[in-house]
């Protein structure tokens, strides 16, 4: 074999070779961007299973309130009401004032019950959440705690309203449900504060507190409800920071495209 023969066969084994490299490489690759795409569609099913369950636990709840809102006024309701109609006919007939003042304040303490559980009925069957904007249910949570006399509130609002699906204002409320309590039970706050805004596309919903706050890694594992919290506005396509020191306050902000 000649000097030229022998230099054919080493160019072209180099160029076997190399090809045989770039081939396992260009396999290697494809093989990774397979893994890779297989995972993010696991990952997405995965969300997508979440959500659906979320709306069907949603779905499941309301129609389990919308029952017992009904049978509060279908059932319990027309009991009392029978009841007070009752004390009332046995206060009209006795004529001993003492028995006949007792009678009168049960009668009115059946009537309060009756007020009561109509407005919880009310709030039950009506789909509050669905026919009223998030602005206005945020109003109305702060406004039970108003009655309590023993906070600050700083409510800031849209004037005009936004638009947002039954699930979205659903979860944005439970959230800020969520936050008054730990606001109320374990921040020892005296202002409790909550603004919504709304730049193009997207909503900001930012909630906090001038309580005592708290170091997040010491509340790691623990905190089931702020969990709880992250996790619903995951799925709802939300970002969730939460922002709080020992002294300082807590500062939550959540952020959803709409």
């Amino acid at each position: 074999m000649g000097q030229t023969e022998y230099l054919l066969v080493i160019i072209l084994f180099n160029v076997f070779l190399l090809a045989f490299i770039v081939a396992i490489i260009a396999f290697v690759v494809q093989y990774k961007n397979k893994k890779k795409e297989s995972v993010m569609q696991l990952q997405q099913q995965q969300v997508l299973h979440q959500k659906e369950l979320l709306a069907a636990q949603i779905e499941i709840q309301t129609q389990t309130m919308q029952h017992i809102g009904r049978e509060i006024h279908d059932n319990v309701g027309q009991k009392l009401t029978l009841a007070s109609l009752y004390t009332q006919q046995l206060a009209f007939e006795n004529e001993a004032l003492p028995i006949n003042d007792k009678i009168t304040g049960i009668g009115e303490l059946i009537n309060d019950a009756l007020s009561e559980l109509r407005h919880l009925s009310k709030s039950l069957t009506d789909n509050h959440i669905d026919a009223n904007d998030i602005a206005v249910l945020l109003q109305e949570e702060f406004a039970k705690i108003e009655v309590l006399k023993k906070y600050k509130l700083n409510l800031t609002t849209e004037s005009e309203p936004i638009p947002l699906n039954y699930q979205t204002k659903s979860l944005l409320l439970r959230v800020v449900q969520e936050f008054i309590q730990n606001s109320i039970k374990h921040a020892a706050c005296q202002t409790i504060s909550a603004t919504l805004r709304k730049n193009g596309q997207q909503l900001t919903l930012t909630l906090s507190d001038d309580g005592k706050g708290f170091d997040p890694e010491k509340l790691s594992g623990k905190g089931i409800g702020l969990s709880n919290m992250k996790k619903r506005i995951a799925l709802i396509g939300g970002n969730y920071h939460m922002e709080s020191k020992e002294g300082n306050g807590t500062i939550l902000t959540i952020e959803i495209s709409t």
